[in-house]
């Protein structure tokens, strides 16, 4: 579970992101790749993809009133980083992608509750990688990884919030189910279309 589960206002958690700056921001967490592990194609793209999927995640279609939402594809640039490139840079991107929405408006509660929120929970989207002759079981398995990791800090972090009549498990299954499942399926439909026309081996 995310910020606004603790009653956070939606003006609170609105924060200004210069896209154009956020590949500054990975440089400052002083995440060093050498070219051993990526070459220089390889790293522009994690750096612009990951880039992009932040700035998507602040264009929503619709909002929950205690927070989590559903966004126009912020996910999409992260799975395709992880379709072309395979698992290691998707996983690498996703990481970098929930850094940086934990540091641009995220909750720290407890050091554990932020690192399954944030960047277990994106890295998690790097698994599609593991799956690239698949779209659909790619995408089903990455968004279910982020739905996972979640759930568990909802119910292990946050569960004292729920509602008597619902307790942790259930609480925590249908709040994140209500906007994770919308996001899956706009995300699955994006895939599609682009990979569909060959995004996926694009030469950058």
């Amino acid at each position: 579970m995310r910020r606004g589960e603790l009653g956070v206002s939606p003006a609170e958690r609105t924060h200004c992101v210069d896209p154009l700056n956020l590949n500054q921001v990975i440089l400052a967490e002083g995440i060093e790749m050498s070219d051993n592990l990526f070459d220089t194609k390889v790293l522009a793209e994690i750096a612009i993809l990951t880039s992009l999927s932040a700035a998507l995640s602040y264009i929503k279609i619709w909002e929950m009133p205690q927070g989590g939402s559903i966004t126009i594809g912020s996910m999409v640039p992260l799975l395709l980083l992880a379709m072309r490139r395979g698992p290691k840079a998707g996983i690498t991107g996703g990481i970098l992608s929930g850094l940086i929405q934990m540091f641009f408006g995220g909750f720290i509660w407890t050091p554990v509750q932020a690192a399954l929120d944030y960047p277990i929970a994106f890295g998690c989207i790097g698994l599609a990688g593991f799956f690239r002759k698949n779209v659909y079981i790619g995408t089903t398995v990455a968004l279910f990884g982020r739905f996972l990791s979640h759930f568990v800090s909802g119910v292990v972090f946050f569960g004292a919030w729920a509602p008597p009549e619902f307790g942790a498990v259930l609480y925590s299954l249908i709040y994140n189910g209500e906007y994770m499942l919308p996001e899956l399926i706009v995300s699955g439909v994006m895939m599609h279309y682009l990979l569909k026309r060959g995004i996926q081996n694009l030469r950058l």
